[in-house]
């Protein structure tokens, strides 16, 4: 039978990690934890769990990531962030099919995102995800920070149940990470030399809040709903706004 490393970077999780790794336990061979040299108690929390707790600055979502995935002993990787956990159905999935791993080289699942005080059944949903793979074909790459990862082969099965993705505790969480986020994505780009023409905060933006509030039905997702499909769009704004402020700057 195949043998599972589930594999999760941290910094400052203590209010989150443990759930995390509780959640992992009947699937996971091994654990393995990178740190990014956490001021809080998620390393001792952690290592109730696993003997393999790394510190490693931070390199970037992507980096840290796989180098996460490096570390690890198996071939087959789980890959969750610290605010997520498995829920019962996709466990038993994961369970079920352990020992013919093998007949696919990644299984994705479904994400759902549990918004402040509501669980959002439409406008981050199903968000579906690659999280199980075999690293012999898998690699954490996108642009930081928004990691994806992709299977070389294209071969990914789906399983039922879900991610359960505990995102942000309140609005104020939402609009500090959406500040540090926009901040390394623009700086991706301004790296990259992409051109970014005026229009773009606002044809992003726009296109954004559409998609999520009146495609995939966000509306119905209620009031919360309805900000973190805008707050998507700000974050799309702030973004590429970000970037023609720091090329004008520097002309």
């Amino acid at each position: 039978m195949p043998k599972i490393s589930a594999c999760i970077i941290s910094y400052n999780e203590e209010q989150k990690i443990e759930d995390c790794l509780r959640s992992i336990v009947p699937v996971a061979d091994e654990i393995i934890v990178v740190d990014s040299l956490s001021e809080d108690r998620t390393v001792e929390i952690a290592k109730r769990y696993t003997d393999k707790v790394y510190d490693q600055k931070f390199l970037g979502h992507i980096e840290q990531k796989n180098l996460a995935i490096d570390k690890a002993g198996n071939d087959w990787i789980l890959s969750l962030d610290c605010d997520e956990r498995l829920d019962p159905v996709l466990t038993k999935a994961i369970l079920d099919i352990k020992d013919r791993l093998d007949e696919h080289d990644g299984y994705s699942m479904a994400r759902k995102t549990f918004y402040v005080y509501r669980w959002l059944n439409h406008c981050w949903y199903p968000d579906r995800k690659i999280r199980l793979f075999d690293r012999r074909h898998g690699r954490w790459g996108g642009i930081n920070p928004h990691d994806r990862l992709t299977v070389d082969t294209g071969d990914v099965a789906e399983l039922p149940g879900d991610i359960l993705h505990y995102s942000f505790d309140s609005l104020s969480a939402h609009i500090q990470t959406l500040d540090k986020f926009t901040d390394i994505a623009a700086g991706e780009i301004i790296t990259s030399g992409k051109p970014v023409g005026l229009a773009a905060p606002v044809s992003h933006s726009g296109w954004t809040f559409v998609r999520m509030y009146l495609i995939k039905g966000g509306f119905l997702d209620g009031f919360a709903g309805f900000v973190a499909s805008f707050l998507s769009s700000v974050y799309a704004f702030v973004k590429y706004a970000k970037v023609i402020f720091h090329r004008r700057r520097n002309q």
